[in-house]
């Protein structure tokens, strides 16, 4: 497996999202990330894809999920069939959220099935999907933002996030905590929730408007004296060094989440632009990553054969209750380098970083 660098903080640093591997009768390979936090709650499938086991080409190579950034249709929609195969569903029991860096929930059903890939959005900007159906997967997409996984075992019921700086400074995390317990009666205690693969502290400067922004926003709240921080040549500037993982952290605690319910990432997207899309590190020139939730359906997320391929794992896969052989090599070192700037103001119509 790809040798991924991690941001260790601390010795007690833990390797969270676990890398996988799957094996196509048909030949092909995809590595992805799972939680083993979510994992174990035993109802759910979920992953968060890298740049292998596609067929895109160029900027794109190889899993691109993205309509929007001008790589071959036909090649996107097999990267979908490729997804759902280690999902074990079809692409058409997925469900795209349409993302514009807002706050704006959408409580999805079968009727949503397939929008967004092979139907047309009946709705826009939305950033935050909910379900309680069975075997429907909802996904969101990034090349720098923050996904955010909700899972509730309890209700069954899961959620899933996307959270840009705008996103997150307006609390999109605990938002989606509240609309699950309005919507289904969710206790937050019971919710797992997992901070995905992202741009770390390190690589992200932010002007000082929006770290004021963040400053009002979690001005009274317990541990934020590692938010912001500026480097001496950023002061001259105004620039800041930006913590998303801290941010959203903080709100899921905020919102109820416990301790012991909360997986925090330390994969930075711009640490790993070859293993996955980054925004900055690539100057925009990049597709989109998706991360991919779904309720099993009587004991599986759908209909998938569990034999038709092979996986092996570190410590988890996206079903919990397939056997897979230990295997992957986890980076566990901190690959310290300058991952450039781009303008944090900036965004694309896709709202996908």
């Amino acid at each position: 497996m790809y040798n991924l660098q991690r941001v260790i903080k601390t010795q007690d640093t833990k390797n969270i999202p676990v890398q996988n591997k799957y094996n196509s009768p048909d030949g092909w390979e995809m590595e992805y990330l799972t939680f083993p936090g979510l994992t174990k709650t035993g109802c759910v499938r979920h992953l968060f894809t890298t740049r292998t086991g596609g067929t895109s080409s160029g900027i794109f190579e190889s899993l691109n999920l993205s309509f929007t950034r001008g790589d071959d249709r036909d090649c996107v929609l097999q990267n979908y069939d490729r997804v759902a195969e280690v999902l074990g569903i079809t692409r058409d029991r997925i469900v795209c959220s349409d993302q514009t860096h807002t706050t704006n929930i959408r409580i999805v059903t079968k009727e949503d099935a397939g929008k967004g890939i092979d139907r047309q959005r009946d709705y826009a900007d939305i950033d935050g999907l909910i379900t309680n159906e069975k075997g429907l997967a909802l996904a969101t997409f990034y090349a720098d933002c923050v996904p955010l996984y909700f899972v509730d075992p309890v209700r069954e019921v899961i959620g899933l996030a996307h959270s840009g700086w705008r996103g997150t400074v307006a609390g999109m995390g605990k938002k989606m905590v509240e609309r699950m317990h309005a919507a289904f009666g969710c206790d937050p205690a019971d919710i797992h929730a997992a901070i995905g693969p992202s741009i770390c502290q390190e690589c992200y400067e932010v002007s000082s408007d929006v770290a004021e922004e963040f400053q009002n926003a979690f001005a009274g709240m317990n541990g934020t004296e590692t938010l912001l921080y500026q480097k001496p040549e950023q002061k001259a500037e105004g620039k800041y060094q930006l913590d998303l993982w801290l941010a959203n952290q903080l709100w899921l605690t905020d919102a109820g989440i416990t301790p012991e319910h909360l997986e925090v990432t330390n994969v930075c997207t711009a640490h790993n632009p070859a293993y996955l899309f980054s925004h900055r590190k690539t100057n925009g020139k990049r597709g989109n990553l998706g991360a991919f939730l779904c309720l099993k359906e009587n004991g599986t997320a759908g209909s998938r054969n569990t034999d038709k391929g092979t996986e092996s794992s570190g410590k988890g896969n996206p079903d919990g209750n397939r056997q897979c052989s230990q295997g992957g090599h986890l980076g566990r070192h901190l690959r310290r380098a300058w991952c450039g700037y781009f303008p944090d103001k900036f965004f694309h119509q896709d709202g996908n970083w």
